[in-house]
């Protein structure tokens, strides 16, 4: 650790590290050199992970202050980046790490869609990782396995959710195909080689589905809520602040209850007289509202991203030129419904892109993916990551590559679906419905996910099974019936939030946290208020936890 002059070039340093204990956050970063490479996900690579992040702590506080503002900011990302780091690994969390959306297991599918397949090293490096892949999840199995040990264990019902998906890798129709009709696409691959490293990750999957079935599963505990002090930390961990779980259980009802209004009203205007439920039918299947196919549908979505940067560039938002194209492609198969965003490489050679994972309903219905595309794409996610990258003068490269709150990046992209309407790009009522259907299911998932993992009761004006607890199926049963998700889109949403406690809020808490900044802006500055240097300061900053970025903003608008 000699010879380090500055928290910058400590971050840096910390980069290259986690690059190199975890070549799969080198793969998503776009660091060069490991491609090839798999982490270790067993205890001895956790224990190797905590010993170097301890020592760049221990730099990073023997480092002096100068003063400096941007010095500063790096200096308290690094440390905070790196307690929470050590905290989940003091607490065992990767010990019970297994869930449909954010473990290990779609870690090591995802990280396929972020590999180079033109090139001849890029396909070696895809066949070399597929060849292994026995050792990657022989290493999470030893992270398991440890985890049955102390009797830190991940709930039946997540571990029902990786079986499946482990199967379904294993068999016909997986990601392994679309991966290797990639790499066949590429003249110089060993067709050969492919062919086996595909059999071998299939078998691979296939054990630890296995492993899953007869060691895990008859021990895995049926109950599961994780608890009040789990929950607390993780819920801090994922918003950068603390949380009384009682007021925003309450505020999570009140806005489901205000959206209920708002989409009444609009379902009145899109078919006087009928219900939101005929109305979202009506937007579900008439096939002038809907697309035939995938292609169809992803052409939708890249124009809606056309027109929202072209309008929108210099008078609302900087664009960098490097992010005025966002990709749109298909998510692998066997994954859960929805839609993510993946940043760009360090040097933008590798766009961001956005990856959708469609239901098998056809024709492929569209009233409620503009305001998705917003979230994930332009304005939202693209915008605000590909800002964050390219920030190299101001952010250390931690915070640039690394860091990431929920609270602040979901709460952005959540907050622009708001502001598209602001600003007019609903064009159609449809639209409003598709936004209000969406901020619906974020509503729901406040409610559902505190709910569910503290024991509250449905509060009797809920107009929803007053009085009584939460259960599983009761939280189904309120996404099909307020944000009217499909049934398998419902129970895969309520077996993620099952499984990744805390995450499900950062959503809409994070946009409620920027539309309270804004409002006390606005209060403060009034005529003097400027929304386009409001968006420049929350994106300049990078992401903060909540509480940091309420105080920086504030700070910097007085």
């Amino acid at each position: 650790m000699e010879g380090l002059m500055s928290i910058f070039v400590l971050s840096d340093r910390l980069v290259d590290e986690i690059a190199r204990f975890s070549p799969i956050a080198a793969t998503f970063m776009g660091v060069p050199g490991y491609d090839h490479l798999w982490q270790d996900f067993s205890p001895d690579g956790i224990q190797r992970a905590a010993d170097t992040l301890r020592l760049y702590e221990k730099a990073a506080r023997e480092l002096d202050d100068t003063g400096d503002e941007w010095e500063r900011l790096a200096t308290r990302i690094l440390l905070d980046f790196i307690g929470q780091s050590l905290s989940e690994i003091e607490n065992g969390d990767q010990l019970r790490d297994m869930n449909n959306s954010a473990s290990p297991l779609q870690m090591i599918v995802q990280v396929f869609d972020m590999m180079d397949a033109q090139s001849a090293d890029g396909c070696r490096n895809i066949i070399k990782r597929l060849s292994s892949m026995d050792g990657v999840l022989g290493s999470y199995r030893a992270a398991l396995e440890e985890g049955v040990r102390q009797d830190l264990l991940a709930a039946r019902r997540q571990v029902l959710s990786a079986m499946r998906e482990c199967r379904s890798h294993a068999g016909s129709g997986s990601f392994l195909e679309s991966v290797a009709a990639r790499v066949t696409a590429c003249e110089e691959a060993d067709l050969g080689l492919l062919s086996s490293a595909v059999e071998e990750a299939r078998k691979a999957f296939a054990s630890f589905a296995d492993f899953l079935q007869n060691r895990y599963l008859p021990v895995a505990p049926t109950e599961d809520a994780v608890g009040r002090s789990r929950y607390v930390r993780a819920a801090r961990h994922f918003l950068g602040m603390g949380i009384d779980a009682l007021d925003t259980y309450s505020w999570g009802w009140s806005e489901v209850r205000s959206l209920w209004d708002r989409m009444e009203k609009v379902a009145d205007e899109i078919a006087p007289g009928r219900s939101v439920a005929d109305v979202l039918e009506l937007l579900k299947t008439d096939p002038d509202r809907c697309v035939p196919d995938e292609d169809a549908f992803l052409a939708f979505i890249q124009n809606r991203q056309i027109e929202a940067v072209e309008r929108l560039s210099g008078s609302h938002f900087e664009i960098p030129d490097k992010m005025r194209h966002v990709n749109v492609r298909l998510a692998p198969a066997g994954g859960a419904l929805g839609a993510y965003y993946m940043q760009p490489s360090e040097d933008f050679s590798r766009p961001g892109a956005v990856f959708y994972a469609l239901s098998d309903r056809r024709p492929i219905s569209v009233y409620d993916e503009v305001s998705t595309a917003y979230h994930e794409g332009f304005p939202g996610h693209h915008l605000q990551v590909g800002i964050q990258v390219g920030l190299a003068d101001s952010l250390s490269r931690l915070h640039r590559m690394v860091v990431w709150y929920p609270g602040y990046g979901e709460g952005w992209a959540l907050y622009v679906e708001e502001l598209m309407d602001e600003l007019g790009f609903y064009d159609r009522p449809d639209y409003v419905m598709g936004l209000l259907i969406n901020q619906m299911h974020r509503a729901c998932r406040v409610v559902i996910d505190i709910g569910c993992h503290l024991g509250y009761e449905i509060p009797d004006d809920a107009g929803f099974h007053p009085g009584e607890f939460w259960s599983y199926d009761l939280a189904v049963e309120l996404l099909e019936q307020r944000a009217f998700l499909e049934p398998s889109y419902a129970h895969s949403e309520v077996t993620r939030y099952l499984g990744w406690p805390g995450q499900a809020i950062s959503y809409k808490v994070g946009e409620r946290v920027i539309r309270e900044i804004r409002a006390d802006l606005e209060q403060r500055l009034g005529d003097r208020f400027d929304l386009k240097k409001f968006h420049s300061d929350i994106l300049g900053y990078g992401p903060l936890g909540l509480d940091h970025l309420r105080e920086a903003m504030l700070e910097n608008g007085r």
